[in-house]
């Protein structure tokens, strides 16, 4: 059994979720020979990173991150940190030889993620991206229809993830909303999911129209110590401006001449999580939608006339990997259990050294194609996709 030392930096919801997946790695993919081990937490706040390493088996704590980066056991650096800090942990990271797994959308900018991407590869590290709907077993079961030919040729494709989570006006002027830190708003905190998994089913992304909006432009301020991320103002708190994007509407077309949409909002009302796509081809068509992620409708027409129509298909121990989870058809996977699937392929990566994907190559390529969108919200034309 190979041991992989890791080390998390951040430790809110999505640090907390990494931490856990790691633990259940050497439980659901037992029979692969690879494990992780919590060697290091960081956070800059001292309760939680205090209570992190009690709650999940660290076996250190620390309020600096840079503790993590020069510890002479940790081989992996997993950075769930605000966006404005990744460049700086990942580079510092890779600088020490540390492998790097870093959430989407890894830099501030695509020029960002470029150089971190560029970074890693040359230094030879192995890379992670967290992209984790990629991994739900319907997804897989889509991807492979679609690369067995059975779809035909894809001639469509509509994406999109839709989130309520910003809906609220008087959700508080966190760091997302603020293109100083975060960079982009809803195109750099979602957007990245959009475009890696319609590229991971239909190819790459050639060129790009872009439209953008802001739909709640200005926040309460947040107050010291008072909440979270998704902590709701007071109407008389003093406000602030939102200086990024709510909404990303796009066109797209598809290297291999598929046409498409790509769309996503935090803004909207009635979505929770409506990461979902559907595609058609010359010989069929899909449809999934990650609030029901464990359903996929399937229009695979036979010769019978008048016995053609979408047929919605329960996950289970047939398609890819839902049998680690559990043995039975119709009994549902969770998010969580995508970011097992996800950890697993990183430390496989590094056990292995072979660089599985989506590592920050997949990162770099949807950098492309946002920077593209943003080249279109200024040029108010069609924009190529080029390599930054």
């Amino acid at each position: 059994m190979k041991t992989i030392n890791v080390g998390v930096i951040g430790m809110g919801w999505m640090g907390s979720a990494h931490s856990r997946a790691y633990r259940a790695v050497a439980d659901r993919f037992y029979d692969k020979g690879v494990r992780a081990r919590l060697v290091m937490c960081a956070d800059n706040v001292e309760a939680r990173v205090s209570e992190a390493q009690e709650r999940l088996g660290f076996e250190q704590a620390s309020t600096d991150w840079r503790d993590v980066i020069n510890h002479p056991d940790i081989e992996a650096v997993d950075i769930t940190s605000p966006n404005f800090l990744h460049k700086e942990m990942a580079l510092a990271a890779i600088a020490a030889g540390k492998h790097v797994f870093c959430e989407k959308p890894v830099g501030r900018s695509p020029e960002e993620t470029a150089e971190i991407y560029a970074a890693a590869k040359a230094a030879g590290v192995m890379s992670f991206v967290g992209l984790n709907y990629r991994w739900a077993p319907l997804v897989q079961f889509a991807r492979n229809l679609i690369q067995s030919g059975k779809l035909g040729e894809i001639t469509h494709y509509r994406g999109r993830f839709f989130s309520m989570y910003a809906s609220d006006p008087l959700g508080q002027l966190s760091w997302r909303f603020l293109a100083e830190q975060s960079g982009t708003g809803i195109l750099g905190d979602v957007m990245p999911h959009v475009v890696d998994m319609a590229q991971y089913l239909v190819g790459p992304i050639a060129r790009v129209f872009g439209n953008r909006h802001t739909f709640i432009k200005e926040r309460p301020l947040p107050v010291p110590g008072r909440g979270s991320h998704f902590t709701r103002g007071l109407p008389d708190d003093p406000k602030g401006a939102v200086t990024n994007e709510d909404y990303v509407g796009v066109l797209v077309q598809f290297a291999n001449g598929a046409q498409g949409t790509l769309e996503t909002c935090r803004a909207i009302y009635g979505p929770k999580c409506e990461m979902a796509f559907e595609l058609n081809g010359t010989k069929g068509a899909l449809k999934w939608n990650f609030e029901t992620m464990n359903e996929i409708e399937v229009y695979l027409p036979d010769e019978l006339h008048g016995h053609e129509g979408f047929v919605r298909i329960l996950a289970g121990p047939d398609h890819p990997f839902h049998a680690r989870f559990n043995p039975g058809p119709g009994i549902g996977l969770g998010y969580e259990d995508l970011k097992c699937i996800e950890s697993y392929h990183f430390l496989q990566s590094i056990a292995g050294g072979e660089q599985l994907e989506p590592s920050l190559q997949q990162a770099y390529e949807f950098a492309n194609v946002d920077a593209a969108i943003i080249r279109s919200w200024d040029s108010q034309r069609w924009e190529d996709v080029t390599p930054l």
